[in-house]
């Protein structure tokens, strides 16, 4: 299904993307080494409660998952590039953490995930990975606007990942969102521009380019959820919702 909003509901989806985003940048500046990875997602749940937020994540369940997600952010290290489920691991320094959150409130969902290393050691290979899942979001949002085509975006996200050096693989990629997380279109962080469903204003999309350092195959992890890289590599993950607007593409998610 995709799902079309009309222009006063623009108000709601950016007080939704501002507030993803707050929380994103909250625990990335709690998100020290010694932090658990189940405080971060205990804060989550805080903050989205306060908010009078709904979570996305906790009782998700779709077929690519094993059983209810069960917490309210997702956080991966290292290797895990997404869908890292919150378990008891304490964050060293040089960690490489994706967090990845999406909520409802009043009614609309937006999705937005940062990458970042933690504590003082900065490896130039994470800060790589990090840099080119951030210049492709910024070349798949500029792509966006009215008119133009999901493969244009598509193909923006893909090029500048291929010029670093990186395989990309097109079993996860970017979506929909509206009143529910994940709809129609599907964004795959590859394509050929000119092709696909073409954009029109009052269309919200999650575009999330991630990388593996040196492969394009997963590993799905014991429990059930968290997707690793099969060689072991470093990953990482960079995604914002955007609404399409009749002047172009408006950053929901922006920090």
């Amino acid at each position: 299904m995709i799902e079309m909003f009309d222009p006063t509901d623009l108000p709601r989806a950016r007080a939704a993307g501002a507030l993803v985003a707050d929380i994103l940048q909250t625990l990335k500046g709690r998100s020290a080494v010694g932090v658990n990875l189940l405080e971060i997602d205990r804060w989550a749940e805080k903050m989205i409660a306060d908010a009078g937020a709904l979570s996305c994540y906790v009782d998700y369940e779709p077929s690519f998952g094993r059983g209810p997600f069960g917490h309210y952010i997702c956080t991966s290290v290292n290797d895990a590039v997404l869908h890292g489920k919150p378990h008891d691991y304490t964050l060293a320094d040089g960690d490489l953490l994706s967090l990845d959150l999406a909520v409802s409130l009043s009614g609309i969902v937006t999705d937005s995930a940062i990458s970042f290393v933690v504590g003082d050691s900065q490896p130039a290979e994470s800060l790589a990975l990090i840099s080119a899942t951030e210049r492709a979001l910024q070349a798949g949002i500029a792509a966006a606007g009215p008119g133009a085509r999901i493969g244009d975006l598509s193909h923006a996200i893909g090029s500048v990942l291929k010029e670093a050096g990186y395989s990309v693989n097109t079993e996860f990629g970017g979506h929909g969102v509206g009143t529910t997380m994940h709809q129609d279109p599907h964004i795959s962080n590859t394509g050929k521009a000119g092709r696909g469903y073409k954009l029109r204003p009052g269309l919200l999309l999650a575009l999330e380019p991630w990388v593996m350092a040196d492969t394009d195959k997963l590993v799905t992890d014991a429990d059930g959820w968290t997707l690793r890289s099969v060689t072991g590599c470093r990953t990482a993950h960079s995604e914002h919702t955007i609404a399409i607007t009749s002047d172009g593409a408006e950053i929901l998610t922006r920090s």
